[in-house]
C-alpha cells in the first residue's frame, strides 16, 4: 500500500469562488501511477470547503444564493468583533462545507457520477493563492 502527497495551488477570488478540481485530480492520480484506493483532498484554513456538485453556472448562483441565505455576509458574527477581519461569514459558511473530501478510485479512475466534480469552495473576502493537499493511498 502506498501513501503519495501531492499539493495543488490555485488562484482564487474569495467571496464564494468555486473551483473545479476534477481534471487536476484526475492528471494527479495518472501521475501516481495507483490503480486502485482512495484520495484524500485537504484545505489548510478555516475560509475554505470542498464538495462535490455538478459543476455548471446555474448551480453555481444557486449555491452562492444559498450562502447569503445560511450566513449573510452582512450580519453581526462574534468571530468579527473579536478580530475585526470582516470574514466571520467565510468561517461559518466553511464549517458548513468541511475542509475535506475523500474520493474512491478504481482502475485508475475516479468513482465520480456523470454530472459529478470535486470542488474548492474559497469563502474569504479578498483574492488569495490556496495551496490544497492531496493524499493518495492504494496501490
Amino acid at each position: 500500500m502506498a501513501v503519495i502527497t501531492r499539493y495543488l495551488e490555485h488562484a482564487t477570488k474569495g467571496n464564494g469562488h468555486a473551483i473545479d478540481l476534477t481534471p487536476d485530480l484526475a492528471r494527479m492520480l495518472r501521475e501516481t501511477g495507483l490503480r486502485h484506493g482512495a484520495c484524500t483532498v485537504f484545505v489548510p484554513g478555516a475560509t475554505g470547503g470542498l464538495t462535490t456538485v455538478e459543476y455548471e453556472p446555474g448551480l453555481l448562483l444557486d449555491l452562492q444564493e444559498l450562502w447569503e441565505r445560511l450566513a449573510p455576509a452582512r450580519a453581526t458574527y462574534h468571530h468579527d468583533a473579536t478580530w475585526h477581519d470582516g470574514n466571520g461569514h467565510s468561517h461559518v459558511r466553511a464549517s458548513l462545507v468541511g475542509p475535506s473530501l475523500t474520493v474512491p478510485f478504481v482502475d485508475g479512475a475516479f468513482t465520480l457520477g456523470t454530472w459529478q466534480q470535486v470542488v474548492f469552495l474559497d469563502f474569504d473576502i479578498r483574492p488569495r493563492t490556496r495551496r490544497l493537499v492531496l493524499q493518495f493511498i492504494g496501490e
